[in-house]
């Protein structure tokens, strides 16, 4: 019954003074910005205005809606604005799913500026997502989901946007510091210590030790890479990290990175999208962004 165009009549009449100033403004005719409001006194079983002369003045009904109009079409302008930078990607919130637990420092990187560069897009990490981000993708609850282990289905698409290696990481006075590679058969009296995840997710098991028949001695878990960095070199255990990451951590900590196998693990880091979607100019924008922090 009350629609946009009701509350603008009723919003420039009162601003303008007169029907025809009113009607200008809004690109109609007088005649059928009249026809509209009475149309709409018919419905709403009130008067909205009296004529004065040239002039109209608003009725108590009407008074009422100009106060309407002057709280809703501000609104109805903003969300017309806002939903047209949604459509042009200029605005938004972009939610990251990971399922890289050592990724996060990196993704740090990516963020900082980012933020600079889109100053109406925020970001939102959801770390819930480990592991599980595939669905979350297909089910709208993420936008972007950061992996090192794609699954490609109908409507998703995957870009890497770096490539890495995944080494051994030990004490620097650890016996297996000194070589140029481990064997399967080193990590067999070792504490190895990853991340809570399962055993075929992680790759030194999948493509390296499991091929081989061979499960080190104790297998310990820990959330965070920090504090796992911190047993490394207290010499608690070993792990197994991108190479990137281990440097990092070395310049405070005595740990070094060790080649797994004489052709070591090589890996990527992808970023999913749903299909299409990774066109918009946020979303395209953030992993050109990610591939200069390689």
């Amino acid at each position: 019954m009350l629609d946009r165009i009701h509350l603008s009549i009723i919003q420039e009449v009162d601003k303008q003074g007169t029907l025809t100033a009113a009607a200008d403004v809004l690109c109609l005719t007088q005649s059928a910005l009249s026809h509209s409001i009475k149309k709409l006194e018919a419905q709403l079983g009130t008067t909205i205005w009296m004529r004065e002369g040239r002039n109209v003045r608003l009725t108590q009904a009407g008074q009422y809606l100009l106060a309407v109009a002057q709280r809703v079409l501000p609104q109805l302008q903003l969300a017309e604005e806002r939903l047209a930078q949604f459509a042009h990607g200029e605005r938004g919130t972009l939610r990251i799913g990971m399922e890289c637990h050592p990724c996060y420092q990196w993704l740090l990187k990516v963020v900082r500026p980012y933020l600079q560069q889109w100053p109406d897009v925020d970001v939102d990490v959801r770390q819930k997502f480990q592991f599980g981000g595939i669905g979350a993708l297909l089910g709208f609850e993420i936008d972007l989901l950061v992996t090192p282990d794609p699954v490609f289905k109908p409507g998703l698409q995957f870009e890497p946007v770096f490539d890495y290696e995944q080494v051994l990481v030990a004490a620097r006075d650890h016996p297996l510091a000194s070589k140029a590679h481990i064997t399967p058969e080193n990590l067999a009296r070792e504490t190895l210590i990853t991340y809570p995840v399962p055993i075929e997710r992680l790759d030194i098991y999948n493509q390296f030790l499991l091929p081989a028949g061979i499960t080190p001695q104790k297998h310990k878990t820990i959330e965070t890479t920090d504090i796992m960095m911190q047993m490394v070199a207290s010499g608690r255990g070993v792990t197994a990290l991108p190479r990137w990451l281990v440097q990092e951590y070395a310049e405070n900590l005595p740990i070094t990175p060790i080649k797994i196998g004489p052709k070591g693990i090589a890996k990527q880091i992808y970023l999913g999208t749903r299909a299409h979607e990774g066109e918009a100019g946020y979303l395209h924008s953030f992993m050109v962004q990610a591939r200069e922090f390689k």
